[in-house]
């Protein structure tokens, strides 16, 4: 690794992030990895986006999918966080998740969903990005689960004190 690499992975380690699981199907299957590199694009249309490694497994099943989620993970889900970015096969059978109305698999008991249409992929190094056009919005106000230097949990108590 050379300096510039682990200067630019001390930096971003050093920022907190929210934690999401991103899902989608491919064919009838559903799929889904932990994501921390989820931001909001736009207001005028309403976009997010997220980033995933083109040597990801499911990098080419979420090329072809026309719709993914956002599932903003809650303080207390920890163990989804886990499980979404482990090799486990079958992520799902240890979840606990529905199909939405759009299609999509959705985890049970997140902070947030954003369920998107793909709007546009945009290649980006070692990464693609994906660009998803919001079409529906699910929000029960619970705390976010975060991530900072390899560590996840809730927000400290202390942080609004």
């Amino acid at each position: 690794m050379t300096d510039q690499v682990a200067a630019f992975k001390l930096a971003l380690g050093n920022y907190p992030t929210g934690v999401t699981v991103v899902t989608a199907c491919h064919e009838t299957n559903p799929i889904g990895l932990t994501v921390n590199s989820f931001a909001s694009v736009s207001i005028d249309p309403l976009l997010i986006l997220w980033s995933l490694d083109k040597k990801s497994q499911l990098h080419s099943y979420f090329m072809g999918a026309e719709k993914f989620a956002v599932n903003i993970l809650a303080s207390n889900q920890e163990h989804l966080c886990t499980l979404f970015a482990s090799k486990v096969p079958d992520r799902f059978a240890q979840a606990k998740w529905s199909t939405s109305t759009f299609g999509l698999p959705i985890l049970h008991d997140t902070a947030a969903i954003l369920q998107c249409k793909s709007f546009q992929q945009i290649d980006a190094g070692d990464h693609t990005i994906f660009i998803g056009q919001v079409l529906d919005i699910t929000n029960s106000q619970k705390e976010p689960l975060l991530y900072h230097r390899r560590h996840i949990g809730p927000i400290p108590k202390s942080f609004y004190s």
